[in-house]
């Protein structure tokens, strides 16, 4: 399966977008959403620093790397899920494994697996470090659960002079169909290793687990 044209939307809502290499809470250069070296290329500590000159051609890049991450979680999603699944279900699942990495050890899987989809639905409350991250898990269950997408606008923000993301500084906003339409200049290939989201770095250094 692949995600849906709403569930691009709701995932990048999740996430903002930072079209600037900036360096995370435990020192990692980062891009766009979430996109560092061990993804594969290109290699947020090679790109020049600072807030974009060219807008468009920064966020036109960083929704192509982001196509080419998601590719990995829409795979690594449909290889430890071994029932059918909605959509939605899909969607929320490769949501939850961007920003977390565990879709092979929650027990949410696990129960999915079993066939007990309330519990599975459960589970993603299960995952709740930090403390932050609880309106987001709230959302996903609410999507595997009823198939309801959030809505709103995309935060694009900007970095400081120590490269570290800018929360107070939202360069833009981006619609649904902003987003679509950078991602429509995204070519498929080949999957990457796992890069996860903004909050992924703050979920692994927390160790947002069961």
């Amino acid at each position: 399966m692949r995600v849906s044209e709403r569930g691009i939307f709701a995932l990048a809502l999740h996430e903002g977008v930072v079209p600037a290499p900036y360096l995370d809470s435990v020192n990692v250069w980062t891009f766009g959403i979430g996109h560092t070296a061990s993804a594969g290329g290109p290699d947020p500590a090679a790109m020049p620093r600072g807030n974009p000159v060219d807008m468009d051609a920064a966020l036109m890049q960083a929704f192509d790397v982001f196509r080419r991450d998601l590719a990995r979680f829409e795979k690594r999603v449909s290889d430890a899920v071994k029932v059918p699944l909605k959509q939605h279900e899909f969607d929320a699942l490769v949501s939850f494994d961007f920003n977390t990495g565990g879709i092979g050890r929650a027990k949410l899987t696990k129960h999915l697996n079993a066939g007990n989809r309330a519990a599975a639905t459960n589970g993603f409350m299960g995952w709740l470090k930090p403390p932050e991250i609880k309106g987001r898990r709230e959302a996903e269950m609410r999507l595997f659960r009823e198939g309801v997408y959030p809505g709103g606008t995309v935060p694009v923000f900007g970095v400081t002079a120590s490269n570290r993301p800018n929360m107070r500084s939202v360069l833009r906003r981006l619609t649904q169909a902003q987003v679509l339409g950078y991602m429509q200049s995204a070519q498929p290939t080949a999957p990457a290793a796992p890069s996860g989201g903004f909050w992924a770095f703050i979920a692994r250094l927390f160790g947002g687990r069961e």
